[in-house]
């Protein structure tokens, strides 16, 4: 499209893909890091990371949850992709169950599916928070695992540290129900993008059978990296051997370790992230552009999406109006909520602004459509 009717006339929404440079630190680690030859810097390392690294992973994370954590208790993965596979082949026998929240990020079901898993959709709420009924009647004895995504792709919703409580009360209660241990898979790449004070809780405050996945893809924008981590809580059930489970699937699954050169990076970059005030500028913006054109949605309150709905019943038929006017968006049935579309704000300002004609010619259509 971008070649048929120039660059400047294609407002592409449709990719997550993190546009920021990473913070400045990064440069510096990197060539420090490339300039070490000392022995063995290209050697063999274990199957988990590095250990100095996971050691320094583990305080990152544990300021973050206020939990104490130790190196052995983190594994250095490739991506949080990387994480979440490496802990669903640990986790899951056929046919076990793994409960994810409507609008999920679209790759869950085939994460799941890739270990011989189900998976259960349960909504959100009208908000986007967590419905806790709803997830307590989705659980059976074959329940393994639930997802949770905060800051959340699509919707940029983050769980209230109340929620996550509840969830992990209802949690142990379940699990003892059906004598079983049911994990809370925390997945949270868009932890340190965040707008307005909010902050993101700490889901290992909320529930010992917990895990967090993570990468670095977002906040220090290093997507093509491929450097991410798992970090398991303390108290968990049967620790040593989900953790000796873990490490052998990083290496069977193919991953084998996480990329060398940038474990060592990202450990000397704790206290770094982007500037998520160029974010929160582009959301701004971008609310006001569809707020004028009478649109509907739930502001978010991190990552860098938003979730409005379709004033068409069709998301698909409205994403396609919106292609009419060479704007780019995902149809949110494919995050598994129809009647609502994605919009990714990880574009340059001016992209954002030249679309603001085309949103409105594009609801306007819609109406006309809705007679």
């Amino acid at each position: 499209m971008k070649a048929q009717f120039g660059a400047e006339n294609v407002f592409d929404f449709s990719l997550g893909n993190p546009d920021l440079p990473p913070p400045p630190q990064f440069q510096k680690a990197l060539l420090d890091v490339c300039g070490d030859q000392g022995p063995g810097v290209h050697a063999y390392m274990p199957n988990g990371g590095y250990p100095q690294v996971r050691a320094a992973v583990a305080q990152r994370i544990g300021a973050e949850q206020g939990l104490p954590l130790s190196a052995d208790e983190v594994l250095m993965t490739c991506g949080a992709a990387g994480a979440l596979n490496v802990t669903l082949k640990a986790l899951l026998d056929p046919g076990d169950e793994v409960i994810i929240l409507a609008p999920f990020f679209v790759e869950y079901h085939f994460y799941v599916d890739n270990h011989n898993g189900i998976t259960v959709v349960v909504p959100t709420r009208a908000d986007f928070s967590l419905d806790l009924t709803a997830i307590d009647k989705a659980i059976t004895p074959r329940t393994k695992a639930i997802i949770v995504n905060s800051p959340n792709n699509p919707t940029g919703q983050i769980y209230a540290a109340e929620e996550l409580a509840g969830l992990g009360k209802l949690l142990q209660e379940a699990g003892a129900r059906h004598a079983t241990t049911i994990h809370l898979i925390a997945d949270e790449p868009y932890r340190k993008i965040v707008y307005d004070h909010y902050t993101v809780p700490s889901i290992f405050q909320a529930y010992d059978n917990s895990i967090v996945v993570s990468s670095y893809s977002k906040d220090l924008s290093l997507p093509g990296e491929r450097i991410g981590y798992i970090a398991v809580h303390p108290g968990i059930n049967d620790k040593g051997a989900l953790l000796g489970a873990m490490t052998l699937a990083n290496r069977i699954l193919g991953f084998v370790n996480a990329p060398a050169l940038m474990q060592k990076v990202v450990a000397r970059l704790n206290d770094a992230t982007v500037d998520c005030g160029i974010y929160r500028r582009r959301r701004d913006l971008f609310c006001s552009i569809l707020t004028a054109a009478s649109y509907q949605f739930v502001p978010p309150k991190g990552a860098f999406y938003l979730f409005p709905q379709s004033p068409l019943a069709d998301d698909v038929a409205f994403v396609a109006l919106l292609q009419e006017e060479k704007i780019l968006a995902v149809p949110g049935r494919g995050f598994g909520m129809p009647g609502f579309f994605r919009l990714a704000f990880c574009t340059d300002d001016k992209v954002i602004e030249r679309s603001r004609d085309g949103f409105a010619r594009a609801m306007a259509k819609a109406m006309q459509a809705k007679g």
